[in-house]
């Protein structure tokens, strides 16, 4: 792997691309820094610190700390994820937009232009909803948030929260164009990893301190360890359907006749089913922020039942991450049109009637690797509550932000890897990372 690394700086295209990668990422990290105007930031980080369990501290984790802040890049880069989700959920039900996403790349570039537009509308909107909710605001102590509410505050916030997400989606764009991996995962990724280097100083500030023995922290490490190499088995992990191809004469030349495989991914629905679960069932806990839940029973009930680290919040952040997992492969990965595609090249597999019945043997064997992928996620995402909540661990592992680290971490290291290769250097692993095994 050293000699991976080495081999980096002998390809000038892979280093200028590395290093633009990285100096957008440090323009984004200085962005999220910037606060907006008219704010009292000792009262706002004293709100938040009261709602660490809620929407805000889900969406503070994928700006970065940004939105905690409130910077000009605090709605991050969820506006445009959510506007790509809301968008290939209508391609299913929209027949335009079904008919571009398979137009090929023309297509694409549609949905991409609309998906843009859709980000600027969402972050106007949640940019006026932020507006408004940080008039209401006020920390523990009674102070407000926003020092001279009105509508030229909404206004401002709006304009300038809006522009905070456009430049990040602009940014994003550069970086996949420009330099190396997805640039919307890498700005993601660069604001959840942005949080480690506290957690590790306090982890040590605690063993100075006594209240944590080193030997649990060395076993914390291991257990760390092991749990990456877990996810990165499973992500790679996919169940080939053998393919035969049969032999069809076309003039005087014969195609066809190999054998290939169809790859079904064991966790095709990657980390939407956990962002959506958190979203729903943190929804209550917002809601009840800003409500004075201990004059209604009931409501007190409820929130303190949906609480991380309860029973019943638990079993619903299962259930609902397993809902969601069927729900977006249902949507993503159609049997019937992979059937007929085969059908139409002249593709079969092996002890399978062509047609109908190799649909719905592959909805049969996609339904199978969907549950244990919905198990994996589901266990990954109630780390955290295990670890913090029964082992008192002081820092946050696990759920959906290793999802998204590892993930975009294996990712980028693919593309390195194919820039290597391509080039005939040794790659970071002797048989290649990123290549099928």
């Amino acid at each position: 792997m050293i000699g991976g690394f080495q081999n980096i700086t002998k390809i000038p295209e892979l280093k200028k691309r590395i290093i633009f990668s990285l100096l957008m990422l440090a323009v984004y990290r200085l962005g999220c820094h910037i606060p907006t105007p008219g704010i009292d930031p000792v009262a706002l980080a004293a709100f938040f610190g009261a709602r660490e369990g809620t929407l805000f501290g889900l969406f503070d984790m994928f700006s970065g700390g940004a939105l905690r802040r409130l910077s000009v890049m605090a709605l991050g880069i969820m506006p445009y994820i959510s506007s790509a989700i809301i968008l290939e959920l209508l391609t299913v039900v929209v027949p335009h937009l079904e008919k571009l996403k398979k137009e090929g790349e023309a297509g694409r570039k549609k949905i991409t232009r609309y998906t843009r537009y859709g980000t600027v509308m969402l972050s106007l909107i949640q940019g006026f909803g932020i507006s408004i909710g940080l008039e209401n605001m006020q920390s523990p102590e009674g102070q407000m948030v926003v020092l001279d509410p009105g509508w030229s505050f909404r206004l401002m916030s709006m304009i300038t929260l809006a522009a905070g997400t456009t430049f990040l989606m602009w940014l994003g764009e550069q970086i996949t164009e420009r330099g190396i991996g997805n640039g919307i995962s890498l700005i993601i990724f660069s604001g959840i990893v942005a949080r480690l280097p506290s957690a590790v100083g306090n982890s040590f500030r605690l063993m100075g301190t006594g209240e944590m023995s080193p030997f649990f922290g060395l076993l914390l490490v291991v257990f760390m360890i092991a749990i990456v190499g877990v996810i990165i088995f499973v992500e790679r992990g996919q169940r080939r359907i053998p393919v035969q191809y049969a032999k069809r004469v076309i003039g005087r030349r014969m195609y066809g006749g190999q054998s290939t495989h169809l790859p079904l991914k064991v966790n095709t629905a990657g980390v939407i089913p956990p962002i959506f679960a958190s979203s729903i069932i943190m929804f209550p806990a917002t809601i009840a922020g800003f409500l004075n839940v201990k004059q209604i029973g009931w409501l007190e009930f409820i929130v303190s039942s949906l609480a991380p680290g309860r029973l019943i919040y638990t079993l619903l952040y299962v259930g609902f991450i397993i809902f969601f997992c069927y729900f977006y492969t249902a949507i993503h990965f159609n049997p019937t049109e992979v059937a007929d595609n085969m059908k139409k090249y002249g593709g079969f597999i092996p002890g399978i009637r062509p047609g109908k019945s190799t649909a719905e043997y592959i909805d049969r064997v996609l339904t199978r690797i969907t549950f244990s992928g919905a198990m994996y996620v589901s266990i990954i995402c109630i780390l955290p509550e295990i670890l913090i909540y029964r082992l008192n661990v002081p820092f946050y592992f696990g759920g959906t932000a290793l999802l998204i680290v590892v993930g975009v971490g294996m990712d980028t290291i693919t593309q390195i890897e194919t820039h290597l290769l391509t080039r005939h250097y040794e790659g970071f692993m002797k048989r290649g990372l990123g290549r099928v095994r």
